[in-house]
């Protein structure tokens, strides 16, 4: 499986309540992690079994080695295409609230970063974009001879280009796209996440449907929707229809919102529907 997108180090603090503005308290806990969609879909991937590669651009910062070490940690590939960049990678701040698992997250993202402009052919049973490089976005799906998922999280000008190259459209309820839809911008499934609620989807050839998510104490959303469309992406390789692949991707996010941590839930996923 190959995953391309953002590679974040993130900082995340654990906290009794989030500070107000000009506040000051003290953490519970504090995790260091590689983190962004792409990212966190690839840990989900490898624990969940698959083989999964990362493209992304890290550079040669020594901030770049605490996501390098926890990639390689979690069973991830990781492909920097462009290993001697200058200057910090990005970083995103996140504190989460111990009572719900409600969380703030503080990102650059990909802000002024670009990748070299040259990709690796690489064999992937399954590919998932997450958009933020839009050149290396393009690059991967212009050459895709597999399924293409994308994690349709915002609106990007870079999608006016790329929704035509792609499979699936797994999009967040915040998601609104400019006219015409994306079904006549060429996707032939589309699936619309909204939290604790049903997951919608709906195909081109005019079929519809919406399945429930799982009832979770939540302990920590962080990354949840980025480990539902790392579980969506690995059952499309396994899974033959579209709600059985949504509920999959359920059940997993649903497990990584039951634990603490960065990284807690990955053994409790590890072997799922391995095949």
């Amino acid at each position: 499986m190959l995953l391309a997108g953002l590679c974040t180090v993130d900082l995340v603090q654990r906290v009794e309540e989030l500070p107000a503005p000009g506040e000051k308290v003290q953490s519970l806990q504090v995790d260091v992690a590689a983190g962004g969609p792409a990212t966190n879909a690839a840990v989900t991937a490898a624990a969940l079994g698959a083989e999964a590669t990362l493209l992304t651009v890290l550079g040669a910062h020594p901030l770049a080695a605490l996501a390098r070490a926890d990639l390689e940690a979690h069973g991830v590939r990781l492909i920097d295409l462009a290993p001697d960049l200058p200057g910090p990678p990005p970083v995103s701040a996140a504190t989460v609230r111990d009572r719900d698992g409600e969380r703030t997250v503080v990102s650059r993202n990909a802000g002024g970063r670009h990748f070299p402009g040259k990709v690796p052919l690489l064999a992937a049973d399954v590919i998932l974009l997450d958009g933020h490089y839009p050149e290396l976005a393009l690059a991967v799906a212009k050459g895709a001879e597999a399924p293409v998922v994308l994690d349709a999280g915002s609106w990007k000008p870079v999608l006016d280009e790329l929704l035509p190259l792609v499979d699936v459209a797994a999009c967040s309820a915040h998601f609104t796209a400019p006219e015409p839809g994306l079904h006549e911008r060429g996707v032939p499934t589309v699936i619309t996440t909204a939290g604790p609620r049903p997951v919608r989807w709906s195909t081109a050839d005019g079929g519809s449907g919406e399945v429930p998510v799982p009832a979770a104490e939540a302990r920590d959303t962080l990354g949840a929707g980025d480990v539902w469309h790392g579980a969506l992406a690995v059952a499309v390789a396994r899974e033959r229809t579209v709600t059985d692949r949504i509920r999959f991707a359920n059940e997993v996010a649903a497990e990584r919102v039951r634990h603490v941590g960065p990284r807690s839930w990955t053994t409790a996923i590890a072997g799922r529907n391995r095949t």
